[in-house]
């Protein structure tokens, strides 16, 4: 080999050892995701986030060319979903979608095997919704809203409402309108919200506290009726439905919400391109119609924000389960 040669040679070579892990982290990049997405979503199908989660994997689905698939796994008001999740990979190819059920139960679950802010990495937020009050109309024959509240004033303990377990947000929905009215209703809880929805509808629970994405659908179909709206305004999709705040419960604000987060010390770069890609679904014309169909909004915080966001929620939960002296986990 001649000098000039063999120069150029172990050029080559010094080029090739420096270039070669960038050239595979840029294909490794290029080429996520290579093979199927799983989503843990930690309640039964048929639930609000399911209502949410559901379409968002057939949007990612066709974005990525692989299929974003749905694992249920429901139990513990969300947390042993979010458990499983907490110990998946942190690969790209596993993904949790939470909801606002994980800041509440900082305040309620005395152990926990995760921690919602140091287990995960928050991606994106991806819905809010209210909360709305919902009954099977032939069980509460009330017309609306204030011929309700009459009749559960006058007969304290004869209703019950179901929720998606002891601590989630469809509980604590039901104790906050409680405290607020000065009624009684006993709390029903369930392994998720999709089979306290059932039973509503089926007639074995007289009332429910839902977040309105899961309870849209059978609102317009007539097989429950919105008496209200949490917050201090109507909804765009149920116009007719009235707000907390013109019915005089000013402070009755609760919002249910959904994110998607990564297990803890998932690379940034794949962070940032699952965030886009969960973003580009949301965004779709097809997810924009399901989202405003279902009463929600898309809120766009990602990252440090949605963790800012996070905080915010755990503390504000944490105060309203002072304040109910605690909440009994059946």
């Amino acid at each position: 080999m001649s000098p000039f040669n063999r120069r150029d040679y172990l050029k080559w070579v010094a080029s090739a050892a420096v270039t070669a892990p960038v050239s595979g982290a840029l294909w490794a990049q290029t080429t996520w995701p290579s093979k199927p997405v799983n989503l843990i979503v930690p309640f039964p199908a048929g639930g609000g986030t399911d209502a949410f989660a559901r379409p968002l994997s057939a949007q990612f689905s066709k974005l990525a060319g692989q299929q974003l698939v749905i694992d249920n796994k429901g139990g513990g008001g969300g947390t042993v979903g979010a458990g499983v999740a907490a110990r998946a990979a942190p690969d790209g190819y596993n993904f949790f979608m939470g909801a606002v059920h994980h800041a509440i139960a900082p305040a309620v679950y005395p152990k926990l095997s995760y921690d919602i802010e140091k287990d995960f990495v928050p991606l994106l937020l991806v819905a809010r919704v209210p909360q709305v009050l919902v009954v099977n109309p032939k069980k509460v024959t009330a017309p609306d809203f204030k011929a309700f509240l009459e009749t559960v004033k006058k007969n304290p303990g004869k209703f019950n409402y179901g929720s998606a377990g002891s601590g989630t947000s469809h509980h604590l929905a039901g104790e906050l309108f409680k405290q607020q009215t000065g009624t009684f209703i006993t709390h029903i809880p369930y392994r998720g919200a999709g089979p306290a929805l059932q039973d509503l509808i089926a007639g074995n629970v007289d009332v429910m506290f839902d977040g309105l994405g899961s309870s849209a659908a059978h609102i317009k179909g007539g097989r429950i009726q919105a008496l209200m709206v949490a917050g201090r305004k109507r909804n765009p999709a149920f116009p007719d439905v009235p707000c907390a705040l013109e019915l005089g419960l000013p402070d009755y604000d609760v919002t249910t919400w959904y994110g998607i987060w990564a297990p803890k010390e998932m690379p940034v770069d794949l962070q940032t391109k699952a965030t886009e890609l969960f973003r580009k679904a949301c965004l779709t014309p097809e997810n924009k119609q399901v989202w405003a169909g279902q009463g929600a909004e898309f809120s766009d915080l990602a990252g440090a924000m949605f963790a800012g966001f996070l905080k915010l929620e755990i503390n504000k939960w944490s105060k309203v389960v002072k304040a109910a002296g605690g909440v009994q986990i059946d």
